[in-house]
């Protein structure tokens, strides 16, 4: 068995301290040590030698990221001194950027790292199995992922980690007062329902986690366009990411109260799906003029919300793949928050830029709470003006929460519509490991 290949980072000025010979291999096959780019030296006898990779300055998680599937399936080490927060996060570069979505499809041989000297395995590992249950949750159709198959995933999790799991199904959400969830779902064969997991001890910090589960969104009878119908099988990336979180926090026993709550539905078209102008009566009370069949994730959020406040945890966040206007403000690839607590927004933004995992702050601008009126309904589910959609979907979310509770409302894409080192095109988890420091600095604060 042979040694483990080395992987040397070098910059441009490093690249002219090689071996001749090296240089002008390296030359020949176009290598240039560009930050993320990579070159294969060989050694006399033919075999591979060693790999070099432009190093970046400063060094980020991303740099291993394309060489993680590109490099022959071999085992690699890394070669060079490194800090223990550099050598966690090539590390989970690397591994994040293994990822194969399998399912369906028989997978490529991959390389192998060894995993570097002083970084953190128990996060890698723990960020590794999360972003790959997430991505997993969103790539897969909505054919083989449905509220029923969403359930199943959960129970799963709360098995492994020894999670209290409660199912509140079909006409049962009426019963115990979750109408607007029941009203998204029921024009589904595919009952709607909401999962309440549970995991920690009751005298730790209350952190709450929610996320918008619709295993798929038609548009209900404002129903949306075949082009705009082909990624919704994404629409339950919130749920996903919510679940991601969870494990984390699950995995690495931190000491808070956990909660997670998933309104899992799908937005169908039926006979008895809701109507354009009907009026549902919340759990909060509140009666909500259903403006478009299609803002139908805040409707299953804002009960959801309004179960999570009654504990008056510490914390609550929820996830969302909630409007087109924040990406239009931000990209695909930066998610918007949204925070009723400043200082917590702060924090969020700074962990954001140390985690390598960004998040953008927009407004709760109060003022364009009077854009969500009804003239028959205590509020509208979408805005009478045509600009600031994720900022009203947010104060519409926000009319859900008990004021002094910390909320953080997370609007993400969920999906990557191009490859990028470490990133590949698909379902994606989009600043959850960001939030996962969020909790910590929670249990901090306490």
């Amino acid at each position: 068995m042979r040694s483990p290949i080395p992987i040397q980072l070098i910059t441009k000025e490093q690249l002219t301290q090689l071996p001749a010979s090296q240089q002008a291999w390296l030359k020949t096959t176009g290598f240039t040590a560009d930050p993320g780019t990579y070159g294969l030296i060989p050694g006399d006898d033919g075999d591979l030698e060693a790999v070099v990779v432009g190093r970046p300055d400063p060094l980020d998680m991303w740099t291993l990221g394309t060489c993680a599937q590109a490099l022959p399936p071999h085992t690699y080490k890394l070669d060079d001194a490194l800090s223990a927060d550099e050598s966690t996060q090539l590390a989970l570069g690397w591994h994040l950027g293994q990822y194969q979505f399998t399912r369906y499809k028989k997978g490529t041989p991959l390389p192998s790292l060894e995993f570097p000297s002083g970084g953190d395995r128990a996060y890698v590992d723990a960020a590794v199995e999360a972003t790959t249950l997430v991505r997993d949750l969103i790539n897969t159709p909505a054919a083989d992922l449905g509220p029923t198959q969403l359930e199943a995933q959960t129970r799963s999790l709360a098995n492994t980690y020894d999670a209290h799991l409660t199912v509140i199904g079909g006409d049962d959400l009426l019963t115990h007062n979750y109408p607007m969830i029941h009203a998204v779902g029921k024009a589904s064969i595919d009952a709607p329902r909401l999962l309440d997991l549970r995991w920690g001890r009751a005298s730790d910090p209350a952190v709450t986690l929610v996320g918008k589960g619709v295993c798929f969104d038609t548009g209900g009878l404002d129903v949306k366009s075949s082009a705009g119908m082909k990624t919704m099988k994404k629409d339950m990336g919130g749920a996903a990411q919510v679940l991601g979180l969870a494990l984390m926090v699950m995995k690495l026993k931190l000491p808070v109260y956990l909660r997670v709550l998933v309104p899992a539905v799908e937005n169908s078209i039926a006979g008895n799906a809701m109507h354009p102008l009907d009026v549902l009566t919340s759990r909060k009370g509140l009666t909500v003029e259903v403006g478009n069949t299609d803002a139908e994730g805040r409707l299953v959020l804002a009960d959801a919300l309004w179960e999570a406040s009654q504990d008056n945890p510490k914390l609550i966040i929820d996830c969302a793949t909630l409007t087109g206007a924040a990406r239009v403000a931000l990209g695909t690839e930066l998610p918007a928050f949204f925070c009723n607590h400043s200082k917590t927004a702060e924090i969020l933004k700074h962990l954001g830029q140390k985690a390598h995992d960004p998040l953008w702050e927009l407004p709760l601008h109060s003022p364009y709470r009077d854009m969500l009126s009804s003239k028959v309904a205590d509020l509208n589910n979408i805005s009478n003006a045509s600009y600031g959609g994720a900022i009203t979907a947010a104060l519409f979310l926000q009319e859900f929460v008990k004021p002094g509770i910390p909320w953080v409302h997370i609007d993400l894409m969920a999906w990557n519509l191009r490859s990028l080192p470490g990133r590949p095109e698909g379902g994606e988890a989009m600043g959850m490991r960001s939030l996962l420091e969020l909790i910590r600095s929670a249990i901090a604060l306490r």
